[in-house]
């Protein structure tokens, strides 16, 4: 398989592409050196790069049908972490999550376009703030992005395709109660108290798992307090508290529906509790999204995989959230999510990429093109 890999591919340019962008620091909100990076060396490659107005990178390369989108983030979470590379391993924050699918795709695409019978226009877009806000991905919707087939890079496993993401609410609520002296805690609520004690109702409304036993992680509700605050010093019963709310959305729900059970138990809560005012507000919500397992793409991209590691694929339905959502709820066409890497490893000390995984996925990307627009080109458009 490696002799077969070096036929189509200079692996050290490949490696070496990875670890230049490993080496800028891209922190959401501060990506515009990798995007410079990222335009000049595509443009060096042979794309025609261009850096819209809230800096996300564009390549295109090849030209007809069929229109394929591979799109990545080139932000990570914040925090330094020292580039190394050990025992056939890069070290490195986003080497995961997710320069290393973002590399392999700039790769694959190039090595596509040079195949002498492949037909197609091929568009590798780098986001901005997919750690964030998804400001880079919504952009791209609003500015009118156009594809026949669309794949998005995040770490799968070389082995795996994401299908499926849950939704997300972001939600924020505030609790009010009257003050007093901490001396008498006796005689007032407590708004921290009492806003914790509304988290654990929530939590066990959503907690996973279940009683029931068809639920997975995918299908159950589930929220996790991320941020609670409150209090103003010694001396003072605190009389108001905010907390902040990740809840994920399985498929057969949308956001609305979700929204509107964390609003009955709130309410239900303040029934019990009249004397504590609760005032809930949405900062942010995604719906859950799916693709049809049954579509063509999903099928090429199987085929790959075997070709490339001799073993089948494994399809997955994943409890976070993706862009795959924001794009696959907006635009009427063919999706998936794939990359290399162990997600488990994203943000965390231990970030790190196998490169033998990052070289296998450039050859699953590559087939998966090549494949997909044969397909497109001689079933008439057949999605």
């Amino acid at each position: 398989m490696r002799l077969w890999r070096k036929k189509v591919m200079d692996e050290q340019a490949a490696v070496r592409f990875l670890t230049n962008l490993l080496g800028i620091y891209s922190p959401s909100g501060k990506e515009q050196d990798i995007a410079n990076f990222l335009a000049l060396e595509m443009k060096r490659m042979g794309f025609e790069v261009g850096i819209d107005m809230i800096g996300n990178v564009i390549g295109v390369v090849g030209e007809g049908e069929p229109v394929i989108l591979l799109c990545g983030h080139m932000d990570t979470v914040a925090g330094h972490m020292p580039l190394r590379i050990e025992e056939g391993k890069i070290y490195a924050r986003g080497a995961v999550d997710a320069k290393g699918p973002l590399a392999s795709m700039v790769m694959a695409a190039l090595e596509a376009s040079k195949e002498p019978n492949f037909k197609g226009k091929i568009l590798v877009a780098s986001v901005v703030e997919e750690e964030a806000t998804s400001k880079g991905v919504r952009h791209l919707i609003t500015q009118g992005i156009k594809a026949d087939y669309a794949i998005f890079g995040e770490p799968s496993g070389v082995e795996n395709i994401t299908i499926g993401y849950k939704g997300q609410i972001q939600l924020k609520i505030v609790v009010k109660t009257e003050t007093g002296h901490s001396s008498t805690p006796w005689l007032y609520d407590n708004a921290l108290e009492k806003a914790y004690q509304l988290w654990e109702t929530i939590k066990a409304a959503c907690t996973y798992p279940s009683i029931e036993p068809q639920e997975t992680p995918f299908t159950a509700i589930t929220a996790c307090l991320v941020r609670m605050i409150g209090g103003r010093g010694n001396s003072v019963i605190p009389f108001e508290a905010e907390m902040n709310l990740d809840v994920r959305v399985p498929i057969q729900f949308t956001t609305t529906q979700v929204y509107d059970k964390m609003m009955k138990i709130i309410a239900n809560y303040q029934k019990v509790h009249p004397n504590v005012n609760v005032k809930a507000s949405v900062l942010d919500t995604v719906e859950p999204f799916e693709a049809n397992k049954s579509l063509p793409l999903v099928h090429v991209m199987s085929s790959a995989v075997r070709k490339v590691l001799n073993q089948p694929a494994t399809l997955l339905r994943k409890t976070g959230t993706g862009d795959m959502n924001i794009l696959g709820n907006s635009m009427n066409l063919p999706i998936v999510t794939y990359g290399p890497g162990d997600s488990h490893l994203d943000h965390t000390l231990d970030e790190h990429i196998k490169i033998s995984d990052y070289l296998n996925a450039i050859q699953i990307y590559k087939e998966t093109i090549i494949k997909i627009s044969e397909l497109h080109n001689s079933k008439a458009g057949i999605k």
